[in-house]
């Protein structure tokens, strides 16, 4: 499971010209699934963004938490983080899941965020064509992937 973390100042995922969901403060997170995923991966990677310290305390050091501050998440599938580059100019999506694996490990993602932060998160809608409009704050991006835990 691959994500990518931005931090936001507000963030909206707007489907067919219409907005769907919208965060203010907090994290924009794309969400990248492949066959091999887990709950293993579920539960990790949930549990480091739960604790994830890159909000700025009074300092202007980054030691705060999405717990710390209140700040809601936005989540959006996108199979493209999973996309091989390595032969020729067009992207390979092999190593993407199928909806049907997919779909069942991005909501119990979606499901453990709320757990562990005991608060609803917005999401996007899975397969859907959305267009996404944040307002970066930092900026502050962060990669992750539970297969390489760096």
């Amino acid at each position: 499971m691959r994500l990518v973390i931005q931090r936001v100042l507000e963030a909206q995922v707007s489907i067919d010209g219409k907005m769907y969901a919208k965060i203010k403060q907090g994290l924009l997170i794309f969400i990248g699934i492949e066959d091999s995923d887990s709950s293993n991966d579920i539960d990790y990677l949930a549990s480091k963004v739960c604790n994830l310290r890159i909000f700025s305390d009074l300092d202007g050091k980054m030691n705060l938490n999405l717990r710390d501050t209140g700040g809601e998440i936005l989540v959006i599938s996108q199979f493209t983080l999973h996309a091989k580059t390595k032969k020729g100019n067009r992207p390979s999506f092999i190593r993407a899941a199928k909806p049907e694996y997919a779909i069942p490990i991005y909501n119990g993602f979606c499901t453990e965020l709320e757990t562990l932060l005991q608060k609803q998160i917005q999401t996007g809608e899975f397969g859907a064509e959305m267009k996404v409009n944040l307002v970066n704050d930092g900026p502050v991006t962060i990669l992750m992937d539970s297969k390489h835990k760096q």
